[in-house]
């Protein structure tokens, strides 16, 4: 088993059966995770914010940061590996309010309200999520299965399965 870890404003994507993608810590930044299971490609996208117009330097250096930028990067990186639209599993997780009990700022919500306006438009449908609360989260993509799991604070680990 190779372990890809995928950092904050990173993104990683696979057709190894031998890997598992990674990533931790999501707080008010969402994960997006994609499987295509006829093509056995997988990735996974840790965006912070959702518009890059905020700072465009910034998303041309790091274009995982944002939700507008990062979320066509994927699904382009994917389609490069032999994924199609129409056989990939969508699943979502994070968007949580982190250290802005008040809803100040609303980075969790406003991450997750972009990620939702990009899926509309482009007819986009999410097949299983794990958004919002105040908890931390871990998720994994298991490349072999397509299986997703997530570790939840205050509630352990469990898969996140199609409904």
């Amino acid at each position: 088993m190779n372990r890809v870890i995928v950092g904050v404003a990173d993104m990683a994507v696979s057709r190894d059966p031998n890997d598992v993608i990674i990533t931790y810590s999501l707080g008010s930044c969402i994960a997006v995770v994609l499987y295509d299971p006829v093509a056995g490609v997988g990735g996974m996208l840790h965006y912070m914010l959702p518009e890059s117009s905020i700072d465009p330097v910034k998303a041309q250096t790091k274009p995982a940061m944002f939700a507008d930028t990062g979320v066509p990067l994927l699904f382009k990186e994917t389609y490069k590996y032999g994924a199609t639209k129409k056989s990939l599993i969508v699943k979502v997780v994070g968007g949580a309010q982190i250290l802005d009990e008040d809803g100040v700022f609303n980075i969790g919500k406003r991450n997750y309200m972009m990620l939702r306006k990009i899926f509309w438009k482009n007819n986009v449908l999410i097949a299983a999520e794990h958004v919002g609360g105040n908890v931390n989260r871990t998720v994994r993509l298991e490349m072999a299965t397509g299986r997703v799991f997530l570790k939840v604070s205050g509630r352990g680990e469990f898969e996140l399965s199609t409904s």
